[in-house]
């Protein structure tokens, strides 16, 4: 466990880490990349997942997601060589609190101490108060979903820096973007939209890699898939975030796992999911089924 995070004059926050943060042996082609898909929209790969920095180099920034358990210094270095040395962001935003987008977020309040804003209903696993549901090994699917018991689903506290998503569905210092629930995946799970370029950020409500194929994570084979199995607990609810997204026609997709897709093959293979979510994204089985 992590322990003090920030000394203010009347207080002390203490941060912990859940008590099953480990670190998880998994890698892909993509890990230690970066790659810019505006002026103002990096995504980075830490090992199988993305976490996103929305602002241009110079400029006031925001971190999406936090990545893999024990990653926040890689994380950190990351920001440094893109705004500067010593940089930090105004806030960060978390689609939701799954293990493999807040894995060194308690690293980088210690060296941050920045508002994390999320949807409430994400406050229990971000509190400590309660854990996820537990990863199912036993859903239809990949390797990767056959090893889902090792993966982390205790609760982090970040008490301290928690803030609830504005009830207006604005993002805090983003203009022109705008959160759209997505739940299915988690129960507050996000995604985030930018309307003038049609830029969406999706988390993991849609991601551009089968999660649970161990090979097609490892050489991060594109394709659009409905949220990762193993840790998709609504599936109702989850069709229901696609139908969302789809309805938005995005130009180009940055999700929580897997490479950025653009133009009219995101559309068409958006289009595809969205009207056959049932046989393509839902197992045949599994305990959330």
């Amino acid at each position: 466990m992590r322990g003090i995070s920030h000394v203010g004059l009347d207080k002390i926050f203490i941060m912990k880490e859940s008590s099953d943060n480990k670190f998880i042996p998994m890698t892909s082609a993509a890990s230690g990349n970066g790659v810019e898909v505006r002026p103002d929209l990096y995504y980075y790969t830490n090992q199988i997942v993305n976490v996103v920095m929305i602002g241009s180099p110079g400029e006031q920034w925001v971190l999406v997601d936090a990545g893999m358990p024990k990653c926040g210094a890689e994380i950190k270095d990351v920001a440094e060589d893109r705004f500067g040395k010593g940089s930090r962001p105004q806030c960060i935003i978390l689609t939701h609190g799954h293990f493999d987008h807040v894995g060194g977020l308690v690293h980088l309040l210690e060296e941050w101490q920045v508002p994390v804003y999320v949807h409430p209903k994400e406050f229990p696993y971000l509190t400590g108060l309660q854990a996820y549901p537990e990863p199912d090994a036993t859903v239809e699917g990949g390797l990767l979903a056959k090893l889902a018991s090792i993966y982390p689903h205790e609760p982090v506290d970040v008490s301290a820096y928690l803030q609830s998503m504005p009830a207006d569905h604005t993002v805090p210092h983003l203009p022109g973007w705008e959160w759209i629930g997505t739940p299915g995946h988690s129960a507050g799970h996000i995604s985030l939209y930018r309307e003038t370029d049609r830029a969406l950020i999706s988390g993991d409500a849609i991601v551009t890699v089968r999660q649970d194929s161990l090979y097609k994570v490892l050489f991060q084979i594109a394709e659009l898939n409905g949220p990762p199995r193993y840790l998709t607990t609504d599936w109702t609810a989850a069709e229901q975030s696609v139908n969302k997204l789809y309805a938005l026609k995005p130009d180009i997709l940055i999700s929580g796992h897997g490479k950025a897709m653009t133009g009219a093959d995101l559309r068409a293979e958006l289009g595809y999911l969205n009207d056959n979510f049932q046989e393509v994204a839902v197992p045949k089985h599994g305990k959330y089924i």
